[in-house]
């Protein structure tokens, strides 16, 4: 296992996407169980999904930061703002950034490319540039941001390690993705920044994101309505509960690539991705029937529902993968951590929220 070279606890840190997902446990996380003299997060909050839901964590981050006497500023500004990005940087002198905001989704990036190119390109710039000034004054320590799974396209070999060539992407997102640790790479190399990017496997859990196939399924289920399962059922994906990967995220937040210099006597770029997955892919159609279980025991459907009458296996859908699945072993090997929660534990408190965000069969 790798040393901590990275102290939290009295560092300023930037959570960008904290209204996200994935950003919003995240900060829960620091709160919880460190004392950071500043923890900032930025959103832009969008409208690719229900922004109530994005409010509601704003809202459980606000609460905790209060009761556990904890400092939390919230920001909200848009990664293409270099303007509001430089002078955040400038403000809090960040120690540890974690960029997990970004135009998320693979189908949305077949309708919508724009969201993609000033998000994911324009504002990982952006990120880059400010770290690389904040790195010049001693301040920037370490640079975590969120890759994905989708990085590896096409790749007929599993389980995917970070090993693999990724230069076959099915999708912009993923080519965004991909676009991202490349960069990272670059600046690592030129200007000496540890950067720590983290390939995410198909995260999952309570007030997730709406756009997610689970979540799709949920709201089409309650109302009645037929779900399409793709590539007829036989898609197997890396469910990956939300815990874990926070889990993980933040074992990684304190450890920084060493900086060191090669033969030449120049610097080796400090940079290093990981994947973080469940390493153990399920069958979609098995989730999907968990899933069902779960939503009847948590009263989100009632108990005589007819799932074979609401399900259609169709055809695999443009940019889609056929499976993915995590090769962990770097992760356990450098943080001794690997993604553990059982696929019923996961969905059981996804639909134990959802039967109380949106109410039981016949409330609402």
């Amino acid at each position: 296992m790798l040393d901590k070279n990275v102290i939290l606890n009295g560092k300023a840190v930037l959570v960008t996407g904290a209204a996200g997902f994935i950003g919003c446990n995240l900060c829960k996380k620091l709160l919880n169980d460190y004392n950071c003299s500043e923890l900032v997060g930025l959103d832009s909050i969008t409208d690719y999904y229900d922004v109530n839901i994005k409010h509601e964590r704003l809202k459980e981050i606000e609460t905790l930061a209060t009761l556990t006497g904890k400092k939390w500023t919230f920001v909200k500004a848009n990664l293409a703002d270099k303007a509001a990005i430089d002078s955040l940087f400038e403000k809090y002198h960040f120690a540890v950034v974690v960029n997990l905001a970004a135009q998320a989704g693979v189908r949305y990036s077949i309708t919508n490319p724009d969201a993609y190119i000033q998000s994911n390109l324009i504002g990982f710039y952006n990120i880059l540039e400010a770290c690389r000034r904040g790195a010049e004054k001693g301040e920037v320590e370490h640079l975590v941001y969120a890759s994905s799974s989708s990085v590896y396209g096409s790749n007929k070999k599993i389980p995917y390690s970070t090993d693999d060539k990724v230069d076959n992407p099915v999708s912009l997102y993923a080519a965004t993705k991909k676009s991202n640790e490349l960069m990272a790479h670059a600046y690592s190399k030129l200007y000496n920044i540890p950067s720590t990017g983290l390939r995410f496997f198909t995260v999952y859990g309570p007030a997730g994101r709406p756009d997610m196939a689970y979540f799709g399924f949920t709201n089409k289920l309650k109302a009645g309505k037929t779900i399409q399962i793709f590539n007829y059922g036989k898609c197997k994906r890396d469910f990956t509960f939300v815990d874990d990967i926070v889990e993980g995220v933040v074992r990684v937040m304190q450890h920084a690539p060493e900086k060191q210099n090669g033969e030449d006597g120049l610097p080796l770029p400090p940079y290093k991705v990981y994947n973080i997955g469940n390493n153990h892919p399920e069958n979609l159609l098995d989730f999907v029937t968990i899933l069902q279980e779960e939503l009847v025991r948590a009263k989100v459907l009632p108990a005589d529902y007819d799932f074979e009458a609401h399900k259609e296996l169709v055809p695999m859908q443009p940019g889609d993968v056929p499976v993915t699945y995590a090769d962990t072993t770097a992760l356990e090997q450098d943080f001794g951590f690997k993604p553990a929660t059982p696929l019923r534990e996961g969905l059981r408190k996804f639909a134990e929220w959802y039967a109380e965000w949106y109410g039981k069969e016949g409330e609402k």
